[in-house]
């Protein structure tokens, strides 16, 4: 059991140190030959200042030069730029003092300022014998190559993320844990379902689904552009449905009768329910005497009333029920 424990894949403990010793050697030698290409890049093409412009035949260009050489040295002529950019931020002396590989060397190169990048190289993390290729990313701000931290794991989640495909597969998986949505802030899952709903579809399904429940119904009826955007609606839907029904209804003619019937009966019995009332109402007034204020609100009404029954008797022998700015204001009591 023991032997097992100490085991890393297949082979012993003590074999896997064999073999990390060798390929470290390796490493090495490799990080030599890296840095002895980019070196010869740089004699065959120098670092220039940003903007600077040397005298040359024109065929033989920076880029070309250097695909030349990648092509000779069977690299491509990206790698044969980096470790060109790479030998040209590490001299000689800066190369050896720390056991580092080239790739290491390459990413701790983007430090711009010499004297940190060179005591970088020389202080690997707390608790570290060696740099690791992570924590070269992790001192420069670089994306790594396991996520540890919860930012780097949302960075690593963004960077697969930038596919519209897989952003939102990840996004439906992701929302579909109760413990994450749990997480997510209100101005968050606002901003999310509002996105989600541009679409009509959806954004009319969604918004029936809530308005049956009864909490949200409540809350979102206390809005008053809502409960207007929400009474339109209703008259909307009522006029396309009545018009639909005119249009279509072999019975609409029918109808639209009994309707005039019907609003001939309203008339009829508004003008009994006056009659009633102010037959239960004026004998009242037997033997009161009005003061001039309840005199004069009362002459008010019945102009009003007055200038009612004018309108009324007009509709009903001219079939108009336009009323003048004048009668209007009247029948405001303006």
């Amino acid at each position: 059991m023991p032997e097992e424990i100490d085991k890393v894949g297949n082979v012993s403990q003590s074999r896997y140190e064999e073999i990390v010793a060798e390929l470290r050697d390796v490493v090495e030698k490799e990080k030599y030959g890296q840095f002895t290409i980019g070196d010869r890049a740089l004699e065959i093409e120098p670092m220039r200042e940003r903007g600077g412009f040397v005298t040359v035949d024109p065929q033989w260009s920076v880029a070309a030069s250097l695909q030349r050489l990648a092509d000779d040295i069977g690299k491509t002529a990206s790698t044969v730029k980096s470790m060109r950019w790479t030998a040209s931020r590490w001299p000689e002396e800066h190369r050896h003092q720390a056991a580092a590989s080239f790739t290491v060397y390459r990413i701790l190169a983007s430090i711009e300022d010499e004297r940190e990048r060179f005591a970088a190289i020389a202080a690997p993390p707390p608790g570290r014998a060696r740099w690791t290729v992570d924590d070269a990313s992790r001192r420069t701000g670089q994306k790594v190559e396991t996520p540890v931290s919860p930012q780097e794991k949302i960075t690593a989640i963004h960077s697969l993320a930038q596919d519209d495909q897989v952003a939102a597969a990840i996004t439906g998986d992701l929302l579909k844990r109760p413990q994450v949505a749990a997480k997510v802030t209100s101005e968050d899952k606002a901003r999310v379902v509002e996105e989600f709903t541009r679409d009509e579809a959806v954004a009319a399904k969604a918004a029936t689904h809530l308005l049956r429940r009864p909490d949200v119904a409540f809350k979102a009826m206390s809005d008053d552009t809502a409960r207007f955007q929400v009474n339109h609606a209703q008259n909307e839907r009522h006029r396309q449905s009545r018009e639909h029904f005119e249009d279509t209804s072999p019975v609409a003619p029918v109808v639209r009768k009994m309707e005039r019937s019907a609003e001939f009966l309203d008339l009829v019995t508004a003008c009994h329910s006056f009659v009633a009332a102010a037959g239960r109402t004026v004998p009242g007034l037997r033997d009161r005497q009005l003061d001039a204020d309840e005199a004069d609100l009362v002459h008010q009404n019945v102009a009003r009333v007055r200038a009612t029954l004018d309108w009324i008797e007009q509709a009903v022998d001219t079939g108009k029920v336009d009323m003048d700015d004048e009668l209007a204001r009247l029948l405001r009591s303006e």
